[in-house]
This record gives structure tokens, C-alpha cells and sequence, in this order.
């Protein structure tokens, strides 16, 4: 069985690390591009999916396979102890 992707791989790439809680001026820097293309990349991914922000993007892109739960790196955290 093929899955059909809707997201190029930069727009993946892109939306991935937006999802990680990357800024645009990050994800520029990281994978040497101007600001602008990446958020032209990111409107052009929530076009592809058919959304209207990162949030909806990064929801939508998970329920369709574009990548997975375990692509997501939750920040850690310390603990606060319990009164």
C-alpha cells in the first residue's frame, strides 16, 4: 500500500521543525534560507493540507502520516516538587 504524501519534503522538513517549536529565524538558520522562504514554505503546507495555521498544520500533518508522534520532542521539564 503507498501513502500519498500532500507535503513536499521541505515542507515536511520545515513544518516539522516548526512543530518542534523551531521560530521561522531558526528554522532559516538551521537549514540556511531567508526568513521569508520559510514562511512562504509553511503557507504553501498549510495550502497543501488545507489549513490556516502551524497549529492546525502540525495536527492535520500527524493525522495524515505526513510524520509521527515520535518525530514531535517534547521539551523537558524538571519536575517541581510536591507539597
Amino acid at each position: 500500500m503507498t501513502t500519498v504524501r500532500l507535503l513536499t519534503r521541505r515542507q515536511r522538513e520545515v513544518l516539522l521543525l516548526a512543530a518542534n517549536g523551531n521560530t521561522a529565524g531558526h528554522t532559516a538558520h538551521w537549514l540556511g534560507v531567508s526568513v521569508h522562504t520559510v514562511n512562504e514554505t509553511l503557507v504553501r503546507a498549510y495550502r497543501a493540507l488545507g489549513v490556516h495555521d502551524r497549529a492546525q498544520a502540525v495536527a492535520v500533518a500527524l493525522k495524515l502520516g505526513e510524520f509521527g508522534l515520535d518525530d514531535i520532542h517534547a521539551p523537558i521539564t524538571e519536575q517541581q516538587p510536591t507539597a
